[in-house]
């Protein structure tokens, strides 16, 4: 008689990343923590499990799995999800939970990642001088880092022109589509439109008093 597998595997992530669930067919679908705001890292205990392999003509064959031998291949899928030599800051802990010498190892290798991250971006800038060549990945990088570079921006989503609907930068003075002036403060400024009409001008209209005033004068 076989009795199920109690022990357990102690999966550490010092990640912010949100992972997606992961899937197995001994399993089914597990989630990874991420660590919260605050937190140097989350646990995700992994358990044993059977795998059942079909022989055929209705013969199967169990393969009973550690919980180590799980969370070892849970950790190896997300470190190199981002190609060869890629790593995530996810591990399995020697014990129930993870020491100081494991925690400030994986924070060495995720920043050693990093750092080759952002040399990388930092040569294809020099290449082409284009953000857009610059992946989400390494921008990620940089920020954990605390790196500033002129290849790290962020977006600002496009606003709709009043008077055409156009889409635009924010912050705009002249609408490049219809010509609207949207900004005349800046306009003027950049000698878009001439200093003294950086103020919408009010039309005179002479007061009722005053037409009668002149009437009278004639």
């Amino acid at each position: 008689m076989q009795t199920q597998s109690t022990d357990t595997a102690t999966l550490v992530n010092i990640s912010t990343e949100k992972w997606p669930p992961r899937h197995r067919t001994y399993f089914g679908s597990l989630l990874i923590h991420s660590p919260q705001p605050g937190e140097p890292f989350a646990i995700t205990p992994i358990r044993g499990a059977v795998s059942v392999m079909d022989l055929g003509d209705k013969h199967t064959h169990e393969i009973r799995l550690s919980a180590r031998e799980i969370a070892e291949d849970i950790a190896r899928e997300i470190n190199g999800d981002s190609g060869e030599g890629s790593y995530h800051g996810v591990f399995v802990a020697a014990g129930e939970a993870p020491t100081d010498s494991e925690l400030a190892q994986a924070r060495e290798r995720l920043q050693e990642f990093h750092r080759r991250l952002v040399a990388a971006a930092d040569l294809e800038w020099e290449r082409t001088k284009n953000p857009m060549f610059i992946t989400d990945l390494e921008r990620r990088a940089a920020r954990q880092l605390g790196a500033e570079k002129p290849w790290l921006y962020d977006p600002k989503p496009l606003a709709d022109c009043p008077v055409c609907a156009e889409k635009i930068k924010p912050g705009v003075a002249v609408c490049r589509s219809c010509g609207a002036i949207l900004d005349r403060e800046k306009a003027a400024q950049y000698g878009l439109i001439a200093a003294e009409d950086r103020h919408p001008r009010k039309q005179a209209h002479p007061k009722p008093e005053d037409s009668a005033t002149e009437g009278n004068s004639r």
